[in-house]
């Protein structure tokens, strides 16, 4: 007769324990896989302006105050007539409406457009490592981790791509999503996760 493990429970209870430890851990800044990699801080379906964009500034029938102004670090820009007004933060058609409402005192039914012509750091996605072309690309909507790598030119010939990282400010801090770029350029689509603003992918070098 098989003798009874009395240590058997006491085991099972620090396999447990040990598991949603680890669970936690990646939760608050662990490693995480792409498919459970959390939304970043203040995640936004519409580009927002930051700072360092420039914006070109477009008024209709009114080409003398039509100009081209960067966002300054403190999030606000200045145009003619319309004088120190936060930009950061909100989409062009935001500010766009905005301005309107304050060129209304100076102009009749006035027209602005909001064109970002270049953007500033807070806006882009840091591509570093084990790539082509190693860069700092301009965010739009709908990026993925194959238009990343794309605009990247592709692994470098030293590549552990199935090693690869993207660093990700989230709510819970600073978290680190692994994604198996190996596996996704053999047509493994679970690992062509959403890319944000802000995010870095970063391709190690493989280990001879």
């Amino acid at each position: 007769m098989k003798s009874f493990d009395r240590a058997a429970p006491r085991k099972l209870l620090i396999t447990m324990v040990t598991l949603f430890s680890l669970a936690g851990c990646a939760s608050s800044g662990g490693t995480v896989d792409a498919s459970n990699c959390p939304l970043p801080v203040n995640q936004v379906t519409e580009y927002t302006i930051g700072p360092g964009d420039s914006l070109q500034v477009v008024i209709w029938r009114n080409a003398e105050l039509s100009t081209t102004v960067p966002v300054r670090p403190d999030g606000r820009i200045s145009t003619p007539l319309v004088d120190d007004i936060q930009a950061a933060g909100k989409t062009p058609s935001e500010l766009a409406k905005n301005m309107e409402e304050i060129l209304s005192e100076y102009l009749r039914s006035p027209d602005v457009s909001i064109i970002v012509a270049s953007q500033g750091a807070a806006n882009q996605i840091q591509i570093v490592g084990q790539v082509s072309a190693p860069q700092s690309i301009s965010y739009r909507s709908n990026l993925r981790v194959l238009d990343v790598l794309v605009s990247a030119g592709g692994l470098g010939d030293f590549a552990a791509g199935n090693r690869a990282s993207i660093v990700r400010m989230a709510e819970q801090g600073q978290v680190k999503c692994s994604v198996r770029l190996d596996d996704l350029m053999k047509g493994d689509m679970t690992q062509n996760m959403l890319i944000y603003s802000g995010d870095v992918l970063i391709v190690p070098e493989s280990r001879f």
